[in-house]
């Protein structure tokens, strides 16, 4: 009850200096929340100097209405920032090579093998099939890449 009481005898310059405290907090630990926190709580602030009959819930309704939409805001902003960018597989190697295909160059014994990608060997799993056989890239579980044989099946005639 402090708190209210607080909020209720100083106004809106307990407004004023809650978001510079939050504002604060912004820098100190950066993460885009509480800035928005922090500019809602000023503008209901400076409203409240305004409009100083304004009652208690009123003012908190005003500060929830306006984190509320500076919130959603930045949130699509960031969406729609982080949704477009001219290399998608940047720090996805795994996923850059799906439908690839190549051969391998150890066999895979036990479900594990070994094929060139490039410049790099990349583990693979699959069916147990020989060096040299051609597979394609289906799947990936980490930097484990699966894979399955792309050689047509060979009829052979007796």
């Amino acid at each position: 009850m402090d708190l209210l009481n607080l909020f209720a005898e100083y106004g809106a310059w307990s407004w004023i200096v809650g978001g510079l405290v939050l504002l604060a907090i912004e820098l100190i630990a950066p993460g885009g929340v509480f800035v928005w926190l922090g500019g809602a709580a000023v503008l209901t602030g400076l409203f409240t100097l305004v409009n100083s009959a304004l009652p208690l819930p009123f003012q908190f309704a005003i500060f929830g209405a306006l984190s509320l939409l500076a919130l959603m805001g930045w949130i699509a902003v960031r969406r729609r920032a982080l949704s477009k960018t001219d290399s998608p597989f940047l720090n996805r190697r795994a996923e850059r090579h799906m439908g690839k295909e190549g051969f391998l160059s150890e066999p895979i014994v036990g479900e594990t093998g070994r094929m060139e990608l490039g410049d790099s060997v990349w583990r693979v799993r699959g069916p147990e099939l020989p060096v040299g056989h051609r597979v394609k890239i289906v799947g990936s579980d980490g930097a484990l890449l699966e894979v399955v044989s792309a050689e047509k099946d060979r009829v052979e005639t007796v």
